[in-house]
């Protein structure tokens, strides 16, 4: 017979007290949060505790109190609380509501998830094998930094960013949004996140220590659940006087380490390009655009977007030329979003085609079409335009966006990316079924 402790709500305590005994287990201490459990420890000794993983019953005090009588800590995860979990460095998660047969199973990761992401690097292989998990990844090449800039006056970089997101997590890959926008932060507002932590901010702090990596990346980061594709969400500043938290070098520091958490991250970066800054005479002073500008300089590929009116063109028309002095051209691409007549008269789309080549030599613009009437209700809801309004012609376009400028063709994918997405969807697969199939179905 087992000797358990446990702290866990109330209704499955009383649950688990009432089946242990057929399971062949004893409940030695039922405690209603991680501190009682803690101090009963040393006297009841159990030989396994399990525990919700909810700071009332889940803390770094219980988990060094396991370790020191020498007990085995199971944490049970429902939404949410795999995080926590990991945030204190466990390994035995199982996902809620625990059952005494979890014990007698392999115990496995688990958080309900339409689409579980499969981040980059957060275990060494060695450790994967140790684990049990028999197929190894392939190689995997650095992610890609996308940065979303437009000039002042909202011309939709937020919608924007977010949308391309979205898009790029539908088509199967492991994507972050990061809102680096030091004057306007609005991508958590928009997806109905929580942004009392900036997620950026903590993880600029954690380059600039040196401590960021996979690991520390998802313990600061959102999630945001998509039945479509999940993605992380890094969450900007909730005041514009924290900037000076964005410095250049710690910007820099995260979009290199996000290469290797994630196949895209996608940035949404302010307007502000001046560098009149730099005549300031305290040189050593930060900088208030120097997150959008560490961000423009790191990117793999920027996309400028304007929006389809008079002033929203010419604005668009001054700030490329602006951009051009700041970035090397490489891979960028012009994005002209809420195209409609009302703004711009009959035919818009050949309007603002003519006008961008005209006084901008810009003759490859991407359109996006305006549908009002979706994008409020994305607002609404608190998500994304795939969710809300697949059928959109904003939606669609972006997503033509994302697969022509974006995603590399498929018939150019290398064999090592094609056989790596097949082995993340048969980890996926075999941890959903259990683990006893995971090597089977990863081959």
């Amino acid at each position: 017979m087992t000797d358990v402790g446990i702290a866990v709500p109330l209704a499955d305590e009383e649950r688990l007290v009432a089946d242990a005994g057929r399971w062949g287990h004893r409940v030695v201490a039922r405690c209603s949060g991680a501190a009682e459990l803690s101090g009963r420890l040393a006297t009841a000794a159990p030989e396994i505790v399990v525990a919700a993983a909810d700071p009332q019953y889940l803390t770094a005090g219980l988990v060094a109190a396991c370790d020191a009588a020498g007990a085995r800590l199971i944490a049970v995860a429902g939404p949410g609380g795999l995080r926590h979990a990991r945030a204190l460095g466990l390994v035995d998660v199982v996902q809620a509501p625990f059952e005494w047969s979890d014990l007698e199973s392999p115990v496995a990761e688990a958080e309900p998830a339409p689409a579980p992401i499969a981040p980059r690097g957060t275990m060494r292989v060695a450790d994967r094998i140790e684990q049990g998990e028999t197929a190894v990844p392939p190689p995997r090449r650095p992610g890609r930094v996308l940065v979303v800039w437009g000039p002042e006056g909202a011309p939709g970089r937020t919608t924007l960013a977010i949308s391309i997101a979205a898009e790029l997590a539908a088509a199967g890959h492991a994507v972050a949004l990061a809102d680096a926008d030091v004057r306007a932060a609005s991508v958590a507002p928009a997806l109905g996140l929580l942004d009392e932590a900036p997620g950026f901010a903590a993880a600029c702090r954690l380059a600039g220590s040196g401590a960021l990596d996979s690991a520390e990346f998802e313990r600061v980061a959102q999630e945001h659940r998509s039945r479509l594709g999940p993605f992380w969400v890094l969450t900007g500043l909730g005041r514009p006087s924290r900037w000076p938290e964005l410095a250049a070098d710690r910007v820099r520091g995260t979009l290199a380490a996000a290469r290797e958490w994630v196949d895209y991250l996608v940035v949404d970066v302010a307007a502000g390009l001046d560098q009149d800054e730099e005549l300031s005479s305290d040189v050593l002073a930060p900088r208030r655009n120097a997150a959008t500008l560490a961000a423009l300089a790191a990117a793999d590929h920027v996309l400028e977007v304007g929006s389809a009116d008079p002033v929203g063109l010419a604005r668009l028309l001054r700030g490329h030329t602006e951009l051009a002095d700041v970035i090397d051209p490489g891979e960028l691409t012009t994005v002209v979003n809420r195209v409609r007549s009302s703004a711009i008269g009959a035919n818009p789309s050949a309007q603002v085609r003519q006008t961008l080549l005209r006084f901008g030599g810009l003759d490859d613009p991407v359109l996006i079409p305006w549908d009002g009437a979706a994008l409020d209700a994305a607002v609404l809801a608190g998500s994304t335009l795939a969710e809300v309004a697949p059928r959109s012609p904003t939606r669609l376009a972006v997503r033509d966006l994302v697969a022509s400028r974006i995603l590399p063709p498929e018939t150019a994918i290398a064999p090592e990316r094609r056989r790596e997405r097949r082995w993340l969807r048969a980890l996926v697969r075999g941890r959903e079924a259990g683990s006893d199939r995971t090597a089977s179905l990863a081959r």
